[in-house]
């Protein structure tokens, strides 16, 4: 192995990053591969054709030699074509066959280990198996976890401790969360490997790299460690570099550009969850009553496209006028994060878009829909920066309560005060950001020492 430490603690470390098929994930991966090649590692990124596609525009000239894109192909399955070899999308009926599948696609990948022989395999945490792909032709392997520390601690005390309650009283899931919570484990465990699950929170001198900080979840780093000895170490914030050269979005920030400061709400629930036809009435009505303005980005499955005056409540676009946008396709959330104009934002609390809203200061005002969000939800609550839309005992949620919540965030003291503290947190955050990615760089540089030794 060719390792070498320099006196800018860099290295020519080779290494094969394989994150889950989603572009939440591949996201913060693409940015933990440019942060590490900015150190000197040598990027190998892995993913399905698909995938890539998009990928390789995120990918400034500057890393042409240091990352480079590696194409996994998947079976072949009728129901699974090489279009819906990603989560982007996806009809939420077919997440199964598409994690089958990627299993499936394991003799592929030992073959790309094989012809590239890296000193290191980052793989994502949903896929454990990887783990075992790389173990057997001896290469170290080390999981990214995607999310933060208050969710994969939540779920570590679960599996290491039924029964015992989680000690952070403010990370909590209501009733019909842990219902949906419950069953989606039941179904998981029913296609997971035995071991799984256990080497999910079990550690032989083992590190994990987290997408987070100390900044906002210290007390969750060390609970991981005091829970399973597993050695989280944090990355910051998986943030994208700003591209700001799309013709496509200049109406829109021109548009954005016409609006007062703080005074318009961004809408978007990211590129894998969608609002039943219930929710986007009661979203698209909350948005009208408040009277703030807004831009909605309202997506559809792959395949369920809708017109978007159909999916929307008669006469919702001619009463709204120029007060939002709502559009149907991929809009620049950095950029609109990242305007004066933009004073909130309503999200599912996914974490990549939690980490960009602190990244650019904007008060969230969460919706969270599934798995991890509303533990997400409940942490920026905690931090002081958001505030969250309750769902009732059925889960179902009102435009009266979207309304009110918006013209308290948008026109009131509460937002003002939302606003300071994401300011403060963010700023915090980034000044770290470059010391935290410089000890993960180390701490791979060990690790990948003490395992070939």
């Amino acid at each position: 192995m060719g390792t070498q430490v320099t006196e800018h603690g860099t290295s020519n470390l080779r290494v094969v990053m394989f994150p889950w098929l989603a572009y939440g994930h591949i996201s913060p991966f693409l940015y933990v591969a440019k942060k590490l090649a900015d150190r000197g590692f040598l990027i190998y990124l892995c993913s399905t054709p698909i995938n890539l596609k998009s990928t390789i525009e995120k990918i400034p000239e500057k890393y042409a030699d240091s990352i480079h894109l590696i194409e996994l192909h998947l079976p072949e399955l009728p129901e699974l074509p090489p279009h819906y070899h990603t989560t982007n999308g996806l009809p939420p009926h077919l997440n199964h066959t598409l994690q089958k599948a990627l299993k499936m696609s394991k003799p592929n990948l030992s073959k790309i280990l094989k012809n590239l022989k890296p000193d290191l395999m980052i793989y994502d945490v949903l896929q454990q198996w990887a783990e075992r792909v790389a173990n057997e032709q001896s290469i170290p392997a080390v999981r990214l976890l995607t999310f933060g520390a208050a969710v994969f601690s939540y779920f570590c005390n679960l599996v290491k401790k039924p029964g015992v309650e989680f000690p952070f009283p403010d990370i909590y899931l209501r009733k019909i969360e842990q219902v949906k919570l419950g069953e989606m484990l039941e179904k998981s465990a029913k296609d997971q490997d035995p071991d799984d699950e256990e080497r999910l929170v079990d550690e032989y001198k083992q590190i994990a790299l987290i997408c987070t900080s100390r900044t906002i979840e210290a007390k969750y780093i060390d609970f991981l460690l005091e829970l399973s000895n597993l050695k989280v170490v944090p990355v910051g914030s998986p943030v994208q570099d700003l591209i700001t050269n799309d013709a496509d979005d200049m109406e829109l920030i021109d548009w954005l550009g016409s609006k007062d400061e703080n005074s318009t709400v961004f809408v978007s629930f990211g590129s894998e969850y969608f609002l039943s036809k219930e929710d986007m009435e009661e979203v698209a009505l909350g948005l009208e009553l408040s009277n703030v303005n807004f831009v909605w980005v309202a997506r559809f499955p792959k395949g369920e496209e809708q017109n978007l005056e159909d999916a929307l409540p008669k006469g919702f676009l001619e009463r709204i006028g120029e007060r939002g946008r709502v559009l149907d396709k991929f809009a620049p959330q950095l950029r609109i994060l990242n305007h004066t104009s933009t004073g909130g934002f309503i999200s599912h609390c996914g974490w990549n878009s939690v980490m960009e809203s602190i990244h650019f200061g904007v008060p969230i005002v969460a919706m969270p829909m599934h798995l991890d969000q509303p533990m997400n939800a409940r942490l920026i609550v905690e931090l002081g920066v958001a505030v969250e839309i309750v769902r009732d005992d059925d889960g179902k949620i009102y435009r009266e309560e979207i309304a009110k919540t918006l013209k308290d965030v948008i026109t009131e003291r509460i937002g003002e005060n939302l606003r300071a503290k994401m300011r403060e947190i963010s700023k915090n955050l980034n000044s770290i950001s470059g010391e935290e990615m410089d000890a993960a760089a180390h701490e791979l540089i060990q690790f990948c020492k003490i395992s070939t030794n």
